[in-house]
């Protein structure tokens, strides 16, 4: 069977591997254009891009895939099937319609919950006890396809964005190649989704949203620590500077008092009143300064405001 596999972040390349390694021939990479980073301003391959060219597959980096031309790339390619992870732009009805197995999407959520561009962002913020994948075939809405196949991945205690991103990358790549099989040999059920409810949406994560709001309780400010790692992470303001906290626990959740004050200080954390709650800090990274324990920041710096 022909492949066409579109997909651009590291979340991607798991699946476009997994799919090699299962036999298909992949008879085209699609994948964003390269981006310039640093201060050098090089371009910089997407991480699909670079896996790709490793196992010397065709690639194509569209400027926009809705273009005519984008189009006939792909058709000239001539997939039975194309696979879609995270692949960055809304894809078309010409395309969606043009491999007569269609277009199958990884997406790291459990369907209908969850539509949308951060499910797994989302799954922690909102302290979600469980989270996962779904195979669908992509229709012209908005992760509204038919599903076909889903794992479910319950999350720990601790479970960070970075964590669960590559645990759901793993399981929808393992998924994903068994659903293939099912899809080609006619005995894939195709199940609609409910729509008699309204289901959370994932919406974009922004750099703003990791900026910590003392006044909500320590529960919500620890979802948002975790949510938020590794990008944009959590953060505050400590005697003027950026103060990201990369780890915290949650410390006699029912008490109140000033939010946003340092109650306490030791070798283990930084202790913060919260609009309900203490706060633990036990991980933190102040602007300029490399990510540490707390108890080890503390021995070398002296808080000149108490007040966050």
């Amino acid at each position: 069977m022909r492949v066409v596999f579109m997909g651009t972040p590291d979340f991607a390349v798991g699946t476009l591997e997994a799919v090699c390694d299962a036999g298909y021939e992949v008879v085209g990479v699609v994948t964003q254009p390269d981006k310039a980073k640093g201060r050098s301003k090089e371009p910089v391959p997407t991480p699909v891009k670079a896996a790709a060219l490793a196992r010397g597959l065709t690639v194509f980096q569209p400027e926009r895939i809705r273009n005519e031309q984008a189009v006939e790339t792909v058709r000239q390619m001539k997939p039975d099937v194309i696979v879609v992870v995270a692949f960055g732009q809304i894809i078309p009805k010409e395309i969606l319609e043009l491999a007569p197995y269609g277009c199958l999407n990884v997406h790291a959520s459990l369907l209908p919950a969850y539509r949308g561009a951060a499910p797994i962002q989302w799954a922690v913020l909102n302290g979600e006890e469980e989270s996962g994948v779904t195979i669908m075939r992509m229709d012209e809405g908005l992760d509204t396809g038919d599903m076909i196949t889903k794992k479910v991945v319950k999350l720990a205690e601790d479970e960070t964005s970075g964590s669960l991103f590559e645990r759901l990358s793993e399981e929808g790549a393992q998924l994903l190649v068994k659903t293939l099989s099912s899809v080609f040999d006619g005995t894939a059920v195709y199940e609609k989704q409910p729509e008699q409810s309204p289901t959370p949406y994932a919406g974009m994560i922004r750099k703003s949203m990791g900026q910590i709001d003392w006044n909500q309780s320590a529960v919500e400010i620890e979802r948002l620590v975790r949510g938020m790692n590794p990008w944009p992470s959590a953060y505050t303001k400590l005697d003027g500077r950026t103060l990201k906290i990369w780890k915290a626990h949650v410390e006699k959740p029912e008490m109140t008092g000033d939010a946003g004050k340092i109650v306490r200080m030791d070798n283990k954390g930084l202790y913060v009143q919260t609009g309900l709650g203490i706060l633990c800090v036990d991980e933190l990274q102040l602007e300029g300064k490399k990510r540490m324990k707390t108890g080890d920041f503390l021995r070398g710096y002296v808080i000149r405001n108490n007040q966050l």
